[in-house]
């Protein structure tokens, strides 16, 4: 009896300290990794309006914008369905898939040869809501993107090296750029040059 007393005091304390302290400790770690959110999604606005969160990848498909990854979750980029194709580079659908992706590609950036096309442009990451791209993605879509809103290539170039998020303390992760703060920005700029006119 003795000792069924102390497993259910051990597992109420146990209880008590998975459900309360490892949520604050999550909730604390939350307000040092999104400090100017109070901890939560950092969200992103246009005139005023929000427009998207961050860390979650939206699909663009018009010239005037850049483009992110291809999304395998739900019909895309779809939060409660997170996941990969989990396709084998050997199964035939999928590199049908990857074909109709590079070839699509093709269709608007005819300046580029096939080779030329980054792989991550025509492939889904892991989660299916990769938010970012390389610099080199948005890179090869520059052309494109100031040919669909009449701007010069280096002002739209100076717009994408002014979004990249370089690694952490110059080591640790890749150079990427968010897809979604790009495409406001370029919005934004559109605004002012109109302001400007």
């Amino acid at each position: 009896m003795k000792n069924l007393i102390k497993s259910i005091k051990l597992t109420i304390v146990f209880c008590v300290f998975l459900s309360v302290c490892y949520v604050l400790v999550l909730w604390a770690y939350a307000q040092f990794a999104a400090p100017g959110e109070g901890g939560n999604v950092e969200t992103v606005s246009l005139n005023g309006k929000v427009v998207g969160v961050a860390n979650v990848g939206q699909r663009f498909t018009q010239d005037i914008y850049f483009w992110g990854r291809p999304s395998c979750a739900g019909d895309g980029y779809d939060g409660t369905s997170s996941a990969g194709s989990n396709k084998g580079v050997t199964n035939e659908s999928y590199l049908k898939e990857v074909e109709a992706r590079i070839d699509t590609f093709l269709l608007h950036h005819p300046y580029l040869k096939r080779a030329e096309v980054p792989a991550e442009m025509v492939t889904a990451s892991a989660s299916g809501l990769d938010p970012d791209i390389t610099p080199a993605c948005a890179y090869v879509q520059i052309k494109r993107v100031a040919t669909a809103r009449g701007l010069s290539e280096k002002e739209v170039k100076a717009l994408v090296e002014n979004h990249i998020e370089r690694p952490l303390f110059g080591v640790f992760g890749p150079s990427k750029i968010n897809v979604l703060k790009l495409n406001v920005a370029l919005d934004e700029h559109k605004k002012k040059t109109l302001i400007c006119l």
